[in-house]
C-alpha cells in the first residue's frame, strides 16, 4: 500500500502542498478552518511525517543512539545492557522517541558512527557507554556540538552532563562485609583495565584492603565474557596462596566461576566466597545463590534518558537528585552507593 504523501492531502482538501505543510506544522499562514480540514483528512490517509525529510529541515530525528563498544555475545547474554536499555526505552517512549543502536569494535569507529548519525540528522543526541580514562569520544563529540550524556565517572566525562553510581563506595562496603567474615585473601576478577569504572574499583579495592589490614588483592583484567572469568577464576584457585574471597564485576563470570570451583573440588562459600557485579536473575538461580551488588538498572537507564532529553530540550539540568543516580554538568556531586546483597 502506498505511502500517503503530503500532495494526496492537498488533492483531498483543495488547497496547496505549501498550505498542507503550514497546516501540519502549526506555521501562520492558513485558517483555522483550514489547518482543522488538513489534520482530519491527514488522521484520515494515516499520513505521517517523514523523519528524514523533517531533520533536513531543521526539525527534530526523535530518535537518541547508543553505540556500543563490546562483543555482540556479550550483549545478548549479559541482563546489565538489557535491563539498562529497558529503562532509557521506558522514557523515550513516553516521547515518541527512538533509539538507534549499533555494535563496533572500537572508538574510532564508534566516533565515526556519530559523526554520521548527526550529520545526517538520524539522532538528536547519544549516550556515551563505557567512559575510557583517556577517552577521546569526548573531545570529538563536544567539538561535533552533538548533546550527549556520558554514562560513568564525571571526572572523566571532559564537561558532559554524567550519570554514574558510587561504585568505589560499593567496594569498600564489600570488603569490610568479607573482612567481618574473616577473609584475609579477597581477589577481584574485573572488566577491562582502561575503562574509567574498572579504575574506580581498582583504588577502591586497593584503599579498602589496606584500611582493614588485608593484604594487597590481586586483581585479573578480562573482557567480561564467561570464557574469561573461568579462566581468571582458575588461575587463582590453583595458586598456591589461593584467596578465600573472589569479587567478580559482572554476574556472567561470577556464574562462570562456579563450575571451574565446583571442577577443583571446593565448597561454595565453605571454600570460597563469591560476590557478582551486578544482581540478576542469574545470580538468584544458580545453587548456591550468589551474594551481590545490587542497583536499579532500569531507574539507571531512565535517569540516562531523562538528562538526554532535557539536554536536547534546552532545559535547565543542572542536578537530577531523586534515585542513587545523579546528573549534574560539572560532576560535582556523589551518589549513594549499590547496595551488596549477603547470601
Amino acid at each position: 500500500m502506498k505511502r500517503p504523501t503530503m500532495a494526496d492531502i492537498a488533492r483531498r482538501a483543495g488547497v496547496s502542498k505549501v498550505a498542507v505543510s503550514y497546516a501540519l506544522n502549526d506555521q501562520p499562514g492558513v485558517s483555522e478552518a483550514t489547518r482543522a480540514l488538513v489534520k482530519n483528512i491527514a488522521q484520515e490517509l494515516g499520513w505521517r511525517p517523514n523523519s528524514a525529510a523533517r531533520a533536513l529541515t531543521g526539525g527534530r530525528a526523535q530518535a537518541v543512539g547508543l553505540v556500543v563498544r563490546r562483543p555482540a555475545r556479550t550483549l545478548g547474554v549479559e541482563p546489565f545492557f538489557m535491563e539498562f536499555i529497558s529503562g532509557i526505552e521506558a522514557v523515550l517512549a513516553e516521547h515518541t522517541y527512538a533509539l538507534m543502536l549499533q555494535i563496533v569494535t572500537d572508538q574510532t569507529q564508534e566516533i565515526e558512527v556519530c559523526r554520521r548519525w548527526w550529520g545526517e540528522r538520524r539522532v538528536d543526541g547519544v549516550f556515551l557507554m563505557d567512559l575510557q580514562t583517556d577517552d577521546a569520544r569526548v573531545d570529538a563529540i563536544r567539538g561535533m556540538d552533538l548533546p550527549a550524556v556520558a554514562i560513568g565517572p564525571p571526572e572523566v566525562a571532559g564537561g558532559l552532563p554524567a550519570i554514574w553510581s558510587d561504585d568505589g563506595e560499593s567496594v569498600h562496603e564489600i570488603v569490610r562485609y568479607l573482612a567481618t567474615l574473616g577473609h584475609r585473601r579477597i581477589a577481584r576478577v574485573a572488566g577491562p583495565a582502561g575503562l574509567a569504572h574498572t579504575a574506580v574499583r581498582d583504588a577502591a579495592l586497593a584503599k579498602a584492603c589496606q584500611e582493614a589490614g588485608i593484604p594487597e588483592a590481586r586483581v585479573i583484567h578480562t573482557d567480561y565474557t564467561g570464557d574469561e572469568g573461568a579462566r581468571a577464576a582458575r588461575a587463582l584457585l590453583i595458586a598456591p596462596q589461593r584467596p578465600t574471597a573472589i569479587v567478580f564485576d559482572n554476574d556472567i563470570m561470577a556464574v562462570a566461576a562456579l563450575s571451574v570451583a565446583q571442577e577443583l573440588g571446593l565448597s561454595i562459600p565453605a571454600d570460597l566466597s563469591v560476590v557478582a557485579w551486578d544482581e540478576s536473575p542469574l545470580t538468584q538461580v544458580v545453587r548456591p545463590m550468589l551474594s551481590a551488588v545490587t542497583r536499579d538498572i532500569p531507574a539507571y537507564g531512565a535517569r540516562s534518558a531523562t538528562a538526554l532529553l532535557a539536554l536536547i530540550g534546552g532545559e535547565d539540568v543542572g542536578d537530577m537528585r531523586e534515585g542513587y543516580a545523579h546528573f549534574a554538568p560539572r560532576g560535582s556531586t556523589s551518589t549513594p552507593a549499590p547496595e551488596p546483597v549477603p547470601r
